[in-house]
């Protein structure tokens, strides 16, 4: 069962980050993400009150539950909108992988959660491959994809980040549903708080594009990855769930190449090969 809710994620979650490219119009990163978490807030606290899921939140964990909706639902989206802008979504998606690299060290340092003996070798290896697929933009000042992977290296932290906190809700003994719900309220809110305090005007793409990517990113990639991804948090523990986000780009990058015209050449190649060896060093027992 663990490996179905394994393949499933990675599989929604890879077709997110093209769907995540087609939003990239009239309606600005911050308020795309405030209405896709405000839907799927909706849609994930009325599957709750149909199920009989317990709703209430203890006050005592409310902060931990607006601290996760902050990063996981708000800044990991935007910054991964941004991202994905700027440089393909394939290429985005293989940088957000890293993120099982930041959960990893930050459930040690939060939660006492051991990490492998490969972790620096896995490490290493991420960074090494980063640097293949990057270093060359640099040397080319390419301004936008650098911005890009600027913007998708914040997704991955706040990801990471994002990933232990909701492994420490979890151990709380929180409902899924009722953090995941109120989660996605407070990044809706988080995400239009940003929209506002930037000056960002509000405007809707009528587009069928936009509309179609909207619903699977609020429905699919959301409401349903959301809920098999923090299963796989509770089942495997936060930095091996991550790993989820390793298996994602080698989907985000076929659909790149089919879509987006993205050229698989040798550096790409390698540089997901060694981005995705480390986190399986990383995430190794």
């Amino acid at each position: 069962m663990t490996a179905v809710l394994f393949a499933l994620t990675a599989m929604l979650w890879g077709g997110g980050a093209l769907a995540t490219a087609m939003q990239a119009s009239v309606t600005s990163a911050p308020w795309s993400v405030a209405l896709r978490m405000a839907l799927a807030g909706l849609i994930l606290l009325g599957y709750g009150l149909i199920r009989g899921v317990p709703l209430a939140i203890p006050r005592k964990d409310r902060w931990a539950v607006a601290l996760q909706g902050l990063l996981f639902f708000a800044v990991a989206f935007i910054a991964f909108y941004e991202a994905t802008a700027r440089m393909p979504s394939g290429l985005a998606a293989l940088v957000l992988s890293t993120s099982s690299l930041f959960a990893a060290l930050m459930a040690r340092a939060a939660l006492g959660i051991a990490i492998s003996s490969g972790f620096v070798w896995g490490a290493l290896c991420g960074i090494l491959g980063l640097a293949v697929i990057f270093v060359p933009g640099a040397a080319a000042s390419r301004v936008a994809p650098l911005a890009g992977f600027g913007w998708a290296l914040v997704a991955a932290l706040a990801t990471g980040a994002g990933t232990t906190i909701g492994a420490r809700n979890q151990h709380a003994g929180l409902p899924v549903v009722a953090v995941l719900g109120w989660g996605a309220f407070a990044g809706a809110a988080a995400s239009a708080l940003w929209a506002l305090a930037t000056g960002t005007t509000f405007a809707i793409d009528p587009s069928v594009s936009y509309l179609l990517s909207f619903l699977y990113l609020a429905i699919a990639a959301s409401c349903v990855t959301f809920m098999l991804y923090f299963e796989l948090v509770r089942r495997l523990g936060p930095g091996r769930a991550a790993y989820t986000l390793a298996v994602v780009p080698l989907i985000a990058l076929v659909l790149s190449a089919l879509f987006e015209h993205l050229t698989l050449g040798w550096p790409v190649l390698a540089g997901a090969g060694a981005i995705l060896a480390g986190n399986v060093l990383v995430l190794s027992r």
